[in-house]
Parts: structure tokens; C-alpha cells; sequence
């Protein structure tokens, strides 16, 4: 078996795993199209996924990379330190805050996305009448959902910088000890 797995790597570039989990997202995606055709769908589908292909890439993508770009220019790269100073001892690894900021603004602006309709009310009418529901709560329920998202992000922060001090603390009392025998 051993001898068909290597065969299969140098032939494919990747464990066979990894092909048969390719095939079968292939397959899935083979049988969401298939479905698509048969309701008849299929040219808002298409438009749809060509909309939304130029939509990242031409306006998306640069945006987005724009704001990272700008984040990792305002953003610290470690605290206690200025940009002039050379450190005098190596520095601890304080982890950076770029992620922490990154990924909490990715997720609220996933759900903006999805749900913009109803955040900012531009389908109040139609959602009334499909539901009986108002779309009011919406836009504070993602606030909240947003600040809750920022909020947890602080404290994974909170601890990794509290980690990293008190791995800086221990790695000073060793070296301290080492100098005093």
C-alpha cells in the first residue's frame, strides 16, 4: 500500500487524500450545478456568479487590501517601543496586534455583507411582507455582534500580551540565576 501511495504522490504532487477530497468537492459542486440547471436557474446563477467575480476581484480585493495595508501602517508592531530605539537586550516575542484587529473587522464585515438588506433597512418593505416582521433590530443587533466580536479579540489579546510578560519575566529570572552562580 505504501508503494501505490508514493506512486500516486510523485505522479499527483500530494498525498492521494488530498485528490480524493479535490474529486469530491468537485463532485458536490458538479451536483449544486446539475441542481441549478434543473430549477431552470441557471442564467441568474451565472450572472450572479459572474457578478460576484468582478465584484472581488475589481473592487473587493483592493479594498480590503488597502485597509490591511493601512492597518499595518497605524498598528504597533510591539508595545514599549520606539521606532528610533535600538533594543539594548533582544525584545520578548510580544505577539502582534494586526490579527487581533483583522479577524474580528473580517467577521463583522462577513455578516454586513450578508445582511446589509436588512442592517441599513433597504429591505424593510419586502422583509415585512414575506415575514410580518420588521427589520428594525437589525442594525443593533449587528452593532452588538460586531462589539461583541471586538470585545473578544481585546481579551484573547489581553492574555497572549499577559502570556508573552510572564514568559519575559521567566526566561529574565534564568538568565538572572545563570549570572549569580
Amino acid at each position: 500500500m505504501r508503494g501505490l501511495t508514493g506512486r500516486v504522490r510523485r505522479w499527483y504532487g500530494a498525498h492521494p487524500l488530498h485528490l480524493l477530497a479535490l474529486l469530491a468537492a468537485f463532485a458536490l459542486a458538479g451536483y449544486a450545478l446539475s441542481a441549478v440547471v434543473a430549477a431552470g436557474q441557471w442564467r441568474g446563477f451565472a450572472a450572479w456568479f459572474l457578478v460576484a467575480i468582478v465584484a472581488h476581484d475589481l473592487l473587493l480585493f483592493p479594498l480590503y487590501s488597502l485597509a490591511d495595508l493601512s492597518l499595518r501602517r497605524l498598528l504597533p508592531g510591539r508595545p514599549g517601543r520606539s521606532e528610533g530605539a535600538r533594543p539594548s537586550a533582544p525584545e520578548p516575542p510580544w505577539p502582534p496586534v494586526l490579527n487581533y484587529v483583522r479577524v474580528p473587522a473580517a467577521f463583522s464585515l462577513l455578516l454586513l455583507l450578508v445582511w446589509f438588506p436588512l442592517i441599513l433597512g433597504l429591505s424593510a418593505g419586502t422583509y415585512h411582507r414575506a415575514s410580518g416582521l420588521t427589520a428594525a433590530p437589525y442594525l443593533g443587533r449587528w452593532l452588538a455582534v460586531t462589539g461583541l466580536l471586538f470585545l473578544a479579540s481585546a481579551a484573547a489579546y489581553a492574555v497572549a500580551l499577559r502570556r508573552a510578560a510572564a514568559r519575559t519575566r521567566a526566561q529574565a529570572a534564568a538568565v538572572t540565576a545563570g549570572r549569580g552562580r
